[in-house]
């Protein structure tokens, strides 16, 4: 007989869910909207291209990945290909994302991020960091605690 037994789930709290879910939303608007705030890039230089979510999601994994066929993209975002396929191209047409020849299927092409590409998904992130970094600083030790300590588990509820 198996002594050990899972705990049952608990129910969380009437209303966690629901405060969550505005809470992380709105977060997520607003770190949007700093990375799309008008104005200049580093040492005055043009502002990098707004992207939107679909391909800054794209952008950022084939930056992790470092190389994907666009059907591998496709999977990895959750897409359909044909949806993938315009995201590419905006992309591509803006200098961020460039094909090569697969090295053994002559019908795939992998994508790769171009220098460009690396160079706006890094402002984009100091920019956030930074926005988020002065809101900390507004919150007594004890909040940011709690937060450093709400981050990992936040993170594992994203990926379930």
């Amino acid at each position: 007989m198996n002594t050990h037994q899972d705990p049952q789930p608990v129910e969380p709290p009437p209303g966690l869910a629901e405060e969550l879910r505005i809470s992380i939303a709105r977060l997520s608007r607003r770190l949007r909207s700093v990375s799309a705030t008008e104005g200049t890039g580093p040492h005055g230089s043009p502002r990098q291209p707004r992207l939107t979510i679909s391909q800054h999601a794209a952008l950022a994994a084939l930056e992790r990945h470092r190389a994907m066929t666009p059907r591998e993209l496709a999977d990895h975002e959750k897409v359909q290909p044909p949806s993938m396929t315009r995201v590419i191209a905006a992309l591509e047409e803006q200098g961020l994302v460039e094909r090569s020849p697969h090295p053994t299927d002559g019908r795939q092409v992998v994508l790769r991020v171009t220098q460009r590409g690396v160079d706006l998904l890094r402002e984009e992130r100091r920019r956030k960091e930074a926005w988020l970094s002065r809101r900390l600083s507004e919150l007594t030790p004890r909040e940011r605690e709690i937060l450093r300590q709400a981050a990992p588990i936040l993170d594992r509820l994203s990926k379930s």
